[in-house]
């Protein structure tokens, strides 16, 4: 089987091991390549899978993005244990180790800018979200609750529409005013675009998507203040995720 170097990561050299039974993509136990005082995480995966014309075929076969990209992360995870990683995009390959230390050679004075900047720091995540309206009651409103004309059902519509006009007008004010909270409370901060609704199984409708880049002495300090904040505004749901290793803040591709 042709094989492809597959790079998840650089990063400076470090004396924690990985875990024993890491494996990233395709099963693939992940290796260390040293060049000019930096490390480059890899594997090998096979070409079958990750040349440029199945990686475009690829990207219409969703299950196959999502076991990748988990596969993907799981390395950065246990990288983020030992060391300050700085994540590389999704399915970046190369034919052999030598593009590898040609890359690391060409971009060397950025890495070690970024991980001088991202060392000893992680990334936590912050979404807020409007949550769903009640389920109505499958059973049929009483005959008095109809509508008397359609001018009153007009009427119902507007006070409803102005109803949630207001809601999501209190949520936007509430997740502008958390997000400036947690900026002062941590190094660096990003806005992401708001998720989907559509696309993600979370319920409700995201009102803020935010990143913030936190030291890890401070972390503690920042998830309690995220905890806080949970119960100020009723009708509206506020999500913590992380530590990550700084995706958002390392000029990455995600």
């Amino acid at each position: 089987m042709i094989g492809l170097r597959y790079v998840y990561a650089v990063c400076r050299p470090f004396d924690l091991p990985l875990q024993s039974q890491l494996v990233g993509i395709g099963g693939a136990p992940p290796a260390l390549l040293h060049h000019h005082g930096l490390v480059a995480v890899v594997s090998t995966v096979p070409e079958a899978d990750f040349s440029e014309e199945a990686l475009k075929a690829h990207l219409e076969d969703l299950d196959w993005l999502s076991a990748t990209a988990r596969a993907h992360q799981g390395v950065i995870d246990a990288l983020t244990t030992v060391t300050t990683p700085l994540p590389l995009r999704l399915a970046t390959v190369f034919r052999d180790d030598s593009g590898i230390r040609t890359m690391i050679e060409a971009r060397e004075d950025d890495f070690r800018g970024v991980l001088d900047r991202l060392a000893g720091r992680v990334e936590w995540g912050v979404k807020v979200f409007l949550e769903p309206e009640p389920a109505e009651s499958a059973a049929p409103a009483p005959a008095a609750a109809k509508p008397a004309s359609g001018r009153d059902y007009l009427r119902r519509r507007r006070e409803s529409s102005h109803a949630h006009e207001e809601k999501w007008q209190r949520a936007e004010a509430f997740a502008q005013s958390l997000h400036e909270r947690l900026c002062r409370h941590a190094e660096d901060c990003r806005l992401h675009a708001p998720q989907n609704s559509a696309l993600s199984a979370a319920p409700g409708q995201n009102v803020l998507n935010g990143a913030y880049l936190v030291p890890r002495g401070r972390s503690e300090e920042f998830v309690e203040l995220v905890d806080r904040t949970k119960d100020e505004a009723p009708g509206i749901r506020v999500e913590l995720t992380g530590p990550w290793a700084a995706y958002s803040f390392t000029g990455e591709e995600r």
